[in-house]
């Protein structure tokens, strides 16, 4: 399905609303692939969503879903007196720090019925009897991963494509087993020399994720053996996409620097370095998604007073190179970008 596509163009899922039924169709609709984010959404809220891209377009489009990790029971109580301190600052209390596996079964089952011909699948790999379902009624199956020894994981479990997830990436990384010793939940390995790596590895398609913004960078993935590239903050800034305003006025200044951090959600992401980040990063356990439930109430109050203090801002490395354009228009600008570059590669070869 997505290697059918006649763009090789992905729009990432991007949950908390961020990715809108809008932006998925219109991508879909210019010839590459757009997705629907399942994260943190209830099961009719994302049946919704699905009806809706419906509506705006015959074209195929898919759906990503977070797999559950295990249970981590962590002493929340002084991190909890960290956020309390920043709730204060806008009128919140802090949110109820509790485990949950984001309905994960329930949404199996959804999209399932709702045969979304593509399910990916971030933070842990579907069991094989998963695969086996959606292969049923016709599914293509993706697993994100960031090394050599996950695609060997996700590969074993009967998948049919890999989006390989560079360290450049923004956003959560999609470790299969967040490692608390360290600061980015594992090894980092840069976009291209992980799909190096992987391919050498595993006879999986691959798709290509992290910190890809232009045309010139689509390319390079292609030649270095994506069969297609998937964006997530280029998108994040066009007109379709569900972004806040300060978040995307901080892309549009392009000056913040970017770094990982647990701060928000207890699980590893990249994302623009702001006061919350600072004062907080440092002291957050690895206790996902119970902080994300305990930060939740600060960050919505930050949003709606458009204060990027206390905001996920989150982004990749390459982000000031985004430009906030209309979707199709983006993905325009990719196709001839990326035709640019093969041209000015050949010229220069003998």
């Amino acid at each position: 399905m997505i290697e059918q596509r006649t763009v090789p163009v992905i729009a990432a899922p991007m949950a908390g609303g961020i990715s809108t039924p809008e932006l998925a169709a219109t991508v879909s609709g210019m010839g590459g692939f757009g997705f629907l984010a399942a994260g943190y959404l209830t099961e009719e809220a994302l049946n919704g969503q699905i009806a809706r891209a419906r509506e705006l377009t015959a074209e195929p489009f898919g759906v990503n879903l977070f797999v559950p990790g295990h249970r981590r029971n962590i002493e929340l109580a002084a991190y909890r007196s960290r956020v309390q301190a920043q709730a204060q600052h806008y009128g919140v209390e802090p949110g109820t720090a509790h485990w949950d596996d984001d309905l994960y079964q329930a949404k199996v089952e959804l999209v399932i019925a709702q045969r979304i011909p593509v399910v990916s699948f971030t933070f842990g790999c579907p069991e094989s009897s998963t695969v086996e379902r959606l292969h049923s009624v016709g599914a293509e199956v993706v697993a994100t991963v960031t090394t050599p020894s996950e695609a060997r994981q996700a590969a074993e479990s009967g998948v049919d494509l890999l989006c390989v997830q560079g360290s450049e990436a923004g956003g959560h990384r999609a470790v299969l087993d967040d490692d608390e010793a360290t600061r980015a939940g594992g090894e980092l390995i840069g976009l291209l020399g992980a799909l190096r790596l992987i391919s050498a590895e595993v006879e999986l398609p691959l798709i290509a994720a992290g910190g890809i913004v232009t045309g010139a960078d689509v390319a390079a993935v292609l030649a270095s053996g994506a069969v297609a590239a998937q964006l997530g903050t280029a998108f994040m800034i066009t007109d379709e996409a569900g972004t806040a305003a300060a978040q995307r006025a901080e892309i549009a200044e392009g000056t913040r620097a970017t770094e990982f951090t647990r701060a928000f959600s207890g699980r590893p992401a990249r994302g623009l370095v702001n006061r919350f980040m600072r004062e907080n990063g440092p002291h957050a356990p690895a206790a996902y998604p119970q902080l994300h439930h305990l930060t939740k109430p600060v960050r919505a109050a930050a949003g709606k007073a458009g204060d990027p203090e206390a905001m996920s801002l989150w982004a990749g490395q390459t982000y000031s190179q985004a430009a906030a354009r209309p979707a199709a228009e983006l993905v325009q600008d990719l196709v001839d970008g990326a035709r640019r570059a093969f041209d000015s590669g050949r010229s220069k070869l003998p």
